[in-house]
Formats: C-alpha cells, sequence, structure tokens
C-alpha cells in the first residue's frame, strides 16, 4: 500500500443547528484536500451548541471508527475565518501515515486533578519515543454564578500527575477548554464520546517534528515585587501582610474592578527570570484574576500554583506587545522550521480568550498575524480560543494565562 504523507482539511462553520454544524465542518474539511481515510479529527464548538449533536454531525461524515478529540470553544480560528460571536465552530481532519497518534481519556477529573493526570499517561501507555503530548481538559469544575466566580480544574495539579508518568524529554501542549464569557459548564470531545470533567490525551509519534512558540502580552506595572503572605488554593488575601484587595483598590484609584468577572486588563506575574533585569516576556508566567471573592477579602485567580512566600508583581495587559510578540515569534518559528529543512503540514493556534479584539480593545484581531504568517506558507490552520494555554516554558510545561500557542507539525521537506 502506498504511504499517505500527510494531508489536513479545515472546515467551518456558523451556524445555530449542532447536527448541521458538525456535519458541514467535517464535509469543508474533508473536501478542502480531498481526504478519502482519515485518522483524526480535531473538532471545536461554541459553547451554545449541542455538543452531542455536534459530534453526531461529525461522524455522520467520518465514521463513527475515527477519533475525534476537542470540544467547548469560545471561538474558532482558521485560515480564512475568525469568529467568537453567535456559534462557531471548526474541525480539522488529519490524514498520514507519517504521523502516529495514540488517544486516551480520562474521566472524573473534579474528583483530583493530579489522579487524573496519572492515570491519563497510563491508559496511554506513554513511550520515550513520543514527539509530543497534546492534551485537552474541562477548566470549568463548578460554574459562575451572580455572586460567586467559577470554581476551576487546575492545569498545575493535572500536570504534576502527567509528570510523574511521562517521559520528561515529551512537551505537554495543551489547553483548558473554556466555552462561553459567563464560565459555563465545559465538555470533552474523548475520542469516541462526548464528556464533562474529563482530560483527553493525544500522544503523537512517527516521522515528524513538533514546534511550538508562546505569544505574550503582558508587562510589569512597575519594578515592584510583592510577597504573597496568604494564600488558599487559587484565592489570593494577603499580599506583604495587607489586603489585596486594598492595593488593587490603590491600583485602578477606585473599587470598580471588583464588579469585573474577569478583572480588565491587570494580572499578576511572577518572573521566572532575573529578577531586576531588563523583563523579558518569556520567562514570565502570569495569572488572570477571575474576579473577587464573594467575602470581598480577597481575589480569586485561574490557577492554584502560586504559594505563600512567593514574589510577584502586577502585571498590565500591554496590547502593542501582544500584536508584536504574535507576529514576532510566527515570523521565527516558520524561519525555524525551513532552515532545519522540514516542511510544515498543519498549525494549531490555542488563544486565550481575553485576547479577542473585544477584550482587548483593540482594532485588529491579534490571531490574524497568525493567520497571515501561515496562509504566506499555505500551512493549514485551525485554532480556538481558550480558558488556559499550556507550553514548556523555563524547562517545564506550564498553564499559562493571556498569552497564545501555536503548535506547528512539520515533517521532512523533500524539496530542500
Amino acid at each position: 500500500m502506498k504511504v499517505k504523507n500527510t494531508k489536513v482539511g479545515v472546515g467551518y462553520c456558523n451556524e445555530p443547528d449542532a447536527f448541521s454544524s458538525g456535519r458541514i465542518v467535517a464535509e469543508k474539511a474533508m473536501m478542502a484536500q480531498g481526504l478519502r481515510r482519515p485518522d483524526l479529527v480535531f473538532a471545536f464548538c461554541s459553547g451554545q451548541l449541542d455538543h452531542n449533536q455536534f459530534f453526531a454531525g461529525l461522524q455522520s461524515v467520518v465514521g463513527k471508527d475515527i477519533p475525534i478529540i476537542g470540544g467547548s470553544a469560545i471561538g474558532v480560528i482558521t485560515n480564512n475565518d475568525l469568529s467568537y460571536k453567535n456559534t462557531p465552530a471548526g474541525a480539522a481532519i488529519i490524514e498520514s501515515d507519517m504521523i502516529q497518534f495514540r488517544v486516551a481519556s480520562v474521566g472524573q477529573l473534579n474528583k483530583g486533578e493530579q489522579s487524573a493526570g496519572q492515570k491519563l499517561i497510563e491508559e496511554l501507555s506513554g513511550k520515550s519515543e513520543d514527539k509530543m503530548l497534546l492534551m485537552f481538559y474541562d477548566s470549568v469544575r463548578i460554574p459562575a454564578t451572580k455572586t460567586k466566580p467559577p470554581v476551576l480544574n487546575t492545569s498545575s495539579g493535572l500536570l504534576a500527575g502527567i509528570e510523574k508518568r511521562l517521559s520528561p524529554n515529551v512537551p505537554v501542549v495543551g489547553a483548558g477548554l473554556l466555552g462561553d464569557y459567563a464560565f459555563s459548564s465545559t465538555q470533552q470531545f474523548c475520542g469516541s464520546s462526548v464528556g464533562s470533567q474529563y482530560v483527553t490525551g493525544l500522544a503523537l509519534s512517527g516521522n515528524f517534528q513538533p514546534y511550538y512558540r508562546i505569544m505574550h502580552g503582558c508587562t510589569p506595572l512597575d519594578g515592584i515585587y510583592h510577597r504573597i503572605t496568604r494564600v488558599e488554593g487559587s484565592e489570593i488575601y494577603e499580599l506583604d501582610d495587607r489586603p489585596i484587595v486594598e492595593i488593587i483598590d490603590e491600583i485602578f484609584t477606585s473599587r470598580d474592578w471588583r464588579k469585573q468577572h474577569p478583572v480588565n486588563n491587570l494580572t499578576i506575574g511572577a518572573n521566572f527570570g532575573e529578577k531586576y533585569g531588563k523583563p523579558r516576556e518569556n520567562y514570565y508566567v502570569n495569572r488572570l484574576i477571575t474576579g473577587i471573592l464573594p467575602n470581598g477579602r480577597g481575589i480569586n485567580i485561574f490557577e492554584a500554583d502560586f504559594e505563600t512566600g512567593m514574589e510577584i508583581q502586577f502585571m498590565l495587559r500591554d496590547t502593542e506587545l501582544m500584536m508584536k510578540s504574535a507576529q514576532r515569534n510566527t515570523a521565527e518559528l516558520l524561519e525555524k522550521i525551513e532552515k532545519d529543512g522540514k516542511k510544515a503540514v498543519f498549525g494549531m493556534y490555542i488563544d486565550c480568550a481575553g485576547r479577542t479584539a473585544d477584550n482587548s480593545n483593540t482594532v485588529i484581531e491579534e490571531a490574524s498575524k497568525v493567520q497571515d504568517a501561515l496562509n504566506l506558507y499555505n500551512i493549514s490552520l485551525l485554532g480556538f480560543y481558550s480558558g488556559v494555554e499550556i507550553a514548556p516554558l523555563v524547562k517545564k510545561s506550564r498553564g499559562l494565562d493571556w498569552t497564545g500557542v501555536l503548535v506547528i507539525l512539520a515533517e521532512d521537506d523533500k524539496n530542500v
């Protein structure tokens, strides 16, 4: 049998009928590259769509034996489309003999992220020859209400469990999925079924090379470091023995920020580089402030990995840096692939939902910088807007906020 080089077709749709949406995006993806025997489907759809019906629509085209992974997304990005309004949906269908895929899914994520991470690698039978682990999980454990911020599943616990079983040379890239800005419940496409409170992993191996870059967009508010003096999980109460809410009141010179979920413009960052050197974006891990706690005594952040005694800085979302970072990092990544004698066959862009033009008060969509660059090279693209982005940063994979993570799969370029 003739070996199949990798082909990837991408489809997009924005219509309210979930089954039709799934069928349309699958048909468009199959037709885009003349696919005949699909091996894997990535699919993402608005949290407003019936996920089971959307999944059934996909299966009506690709069949029930082809694994489908993905799930809830605030919006979808393809080569020619970008939307987080109404009910956007998209799919990338891969046909390849060059890349091998193993899919596993583990439930009861809300019962313990670390144990779920360990079980995921056991189910996948993680191997040292794996080139990458792509991992998606439900961000929301308990949905937000009018009076309470959401309770979230944390990537830090999940990654800690994964790292206990995964070979250290295998990078983990992925996302915490989010279906809307109200932090409603999310759902996973788990290969052959749809479920909630799941983590799904895709181990990739074979004759290809994965490349990835992180796009940043925050700068320190000032040179001042604050020490966390009281924190409980993802809830921060005190900095420098002072109530954190009072410090944020002083930053904004008002209490209006207390009504925002999440808080606009301001994040909290940890610098893993030189403390008083020139700030370098690729050494910062930023945390979104999801809102003030119901008792008004503290704030909630997107992760539970900041500890007592840790030094942090307040960070401002910098839209100019965001645009430049997306453009520069995408260009550098594509140049690296070309220099290595590889041919990019597929790009996935995992973009924080806070980086949309509507939420960043920009005229241009930041993701359009990635679209433009990949279109110049004729690389198939599927992206989505997420709650948490995951990628290696400072020697380990971490959950990130207000970033974009671009992953590109590349094969040997016989024309080089």
